[in-house]
C-alpha cells in the first residue's frame, strides 16, 4: 500500500501551515509539485562564487563528530497502516547511504520524513544535532540545509532553466538577480548543462530535466542531499547521465541518502547499503558485501529478483 502523496513546496519555501493546501502563491505554482527542497550553507565541493554570500540558516553548525542525520525509533502511520516501524539510522557527514527494497517497504516515506514532507508519528530526527521534531525548533531554517530531488522533475514549465534555478535563491536567500544567476550558471555547468540556460523544460530530455532539478537543489548550497528514486521516471538510455552527476557529487564529499533501484550505482558509489522491507531495516552493510553475501532470507529473496 503506497503512502498518500503530500505536495512538495516550491524549492526553498517554508512548509505550509497545518491544514493548508497552498505550498506556493498560485502565480508561481507549477503544474506539478516542485522537485527539490533547497538548502543553504556552503557544502563540501560547492563553494559560493565570488561576490556571493553563502546562505546561512541562522543556526550554528555542529561540532566535528556530530552526525549529519540521526534517526531514532522513527514510526509513521497512515491510518492503521504503519509504514515505518521503529527506524534507527545514523548518516555521517560525507557518507553516501543507498536504500533499496520492494515497493511499499517505506523507503520513500523514510526519506520524506527526514525533510518533514511527511510528519512522523513518533520518534526523533536530528539534523546536524538538532531535533527537527522538537516543537520549539524553527524547522524551516533547518530544512534549508537539505536538498531533495524526486522521481518527477517537476520544473516550472513556464520558466526557463535559469528562472527555475533563480526563483528560490531570490525568494528564500534574498540574493540579487545577478548573484542568483551567477550561482545558477555555476551549478548548470556542474551538471553539464551550461548551454541550456535559456531553454524551457518542454525542450529538454528527461535526463536533462532531472539534472536541472539537481542543479536547482545545489544552487541553494545544501549540506546534504536526499534522492528519491531519481532515475525511475527516465528512459533507460538517459539513466547514466543522471547517475554520473550523482557520482561526481558524492565524490565531492556531499552527504547523500539515495533511494534507488540502481544496484550498480549502490555498489560503486555507496558507502553503505540498507535493505528495507515492511517498514523496517532488515539488513545493512558495505554495499558489495550485502549484494554479494546477503545474510537475511528477505534480502536474499529480493536480490535474487533484481540482480
Amino acid at each position: 500500500m503506497s503512502a498518500p502523496s503530500t505536495p512538495e513546496p516550491i524549492p526553498g519555501t517554508p512548509l505550509p501551515a497545518p491544514g493548508s493546501t497552498d505550498a506556493a502563491p498560485s502565480a508561481a505554482r507549477p503544474s506539478t509539485p516542485a522537485s527539490s527542497t533547497p538548502a543553504s550553507s556552503t557544502s563540501a565541493g560547492n563553494t559560493a562564487p565570488a561576490g556571493t554570500q553563502p546562505a546561512t540558516s541562522g543556526i550554528a553548525h555542529p561540532a566535528a563528530g556530530v552526525a549529519a542525520i540521526d534517526i531514532t525509533d522513527l514510526h509513521k502511520s497512515f491510518g492503521d497502516n504503519e509504514v515505518l516501524q521503529g527506524i534507527n539510522l545514523t548518516v555521517r557527514p560525507g557518507e553516501v547511504v543507498c536504500i533499496v527494497g520492494p515497493s511499499g517497504s517505506g523507503k520513500s516515506t523514510l526519506l520524506r520524513s527526514v525533510n518533514l514532507l511527511e510528519e512522523p508519528t513518533s520518534g526523533s530526527i536530528r539534523i546536524e544535532g538538532v531535533d527537527i521534531l522538537d516543537p520549539e525548533v524553527e524547522v524551516d531554517r533547518i530544512r534549508t540545509r537539505i536538498g531533495m530531488v524526486f522521481q518527477q522533475f517537476n520544473l516550472f514549465p513556464h520558466m526557463s532553466v535559469l528562472g527555475n534555478l533563480t526563483l528560490a535563491q531570490r525568494r528564500v536567500l534574498g540574493r540579487s538577480r545577478t548573484e542568483a544567476e551567477q550561482v545558477a550558471r555555476q551549478q548548470l555547468d556542474r551538471v553539464g548543462l551550461s548551454d541550456k540556460v535559456e531553454a524551457y523544460p518542454a525542450h529538454l530530455s528527461g535526463g536533462q530535466q532531472q539534472r536541472v532539478a539537481i542543479a536547482r537543489a545545489l544552487a541553494m548550497n545544501p549540506d546534504m542531499m536526499l534522492f528519491d528514486e531519481p532515475t525511475s521516471a527516465l528512459d533507460p538510455e538517459l539513466v547514466g547521465e543522471v547517475l554520473d552527476v550523482m557520482q561526481r557529487l558524492a565524490s565531492s564529499g556531499m552527504t547523500m541518502m539515495v533511494v534507488t533501484h540502481e544496484m550498480g550505482f549502490a555498489r560503486e558509489v555507496g558507502d553503505r547499503l540498507i535493505f528495507m522491507d515492511a517498514g523496517v531495516i532488515v539488513e545493512e552493510g558495505e554495499p558489495r558485501e550485502v549484494l554479494s553475501n546477503p545474510r537475511h532470507t528477505r534480502t536474499q529473496a529480493f536480490l535474487s529478483k533484481v540482480l
